[in-house]
């Protein structure tokens, strides 16, 4: 995770599927803008019978943030955002495909660092974290709990 962010383009996307519990939106090949990531969060959410608390979402909103900067600064060529709710609504799946084939690594913690600290955020936020290859680079997934769903 050294690279730096390398294109400037924003708003060219190749697909966006959307579905009443998820959604997939594809940005090739260039950087995607991190406040539609953040926005299509917020939408699917907002679709549920039961949406979640505003912390919830807050708390989505910022693992999204976090994942597709890191595909857009360590990964060349396009990024795939995939949401998924559970079944239940108790949670909501983040998954971010990138053409890297390296693995996201937890840095130590140093609070002295500037930057390098967005990993550890994620966790924090999220129920669990992992990272998966794939033949074409990897899938970096987040489970973010959806808590205290608001009455409509």
């Amino acid at each position: 995770m050294e690279n730096s962010l390398k294109h400037q383009a924003r708003d060219i996307q190749t697909a966006d599927h959307r579905l009443r519990s998820g959604l997939t939106r594809t940005w090739h090949p260039t950087v995607p803008d991190i406040a539609e990531a953040r926005r299509a969060v917020i939408d699917l959410l907002e679709r549920l019978d039961r949406p979640p608390c505003g912390r919830s979402v807050q708390d989505a909103c910022l693992v999204v943030s976090e994942l597709v900067t890191n595909a857009v600064r360590h990964a060349p060529g396009p990024c795939t955002l995939m949401l998924d709710v559970a079944p239940d609504g108790r949670s909501l799946r983040i998954t971010v495909r990138d053409t890297s084939p390296r693995l996201p690594r937890l840095r130590p913690r140093d609070p002295t660092r500037i930057g390098g600290h967005g990993l550890h955020l994620v966790r924090t936020l999220s129920l669990g974290l992992e990272a998966t290859p794939r033949a074409t680079g990897k899938d970096v997934t987040a489970t973010v709990p959806l808590e205290g769903a608001d009455p409509r």
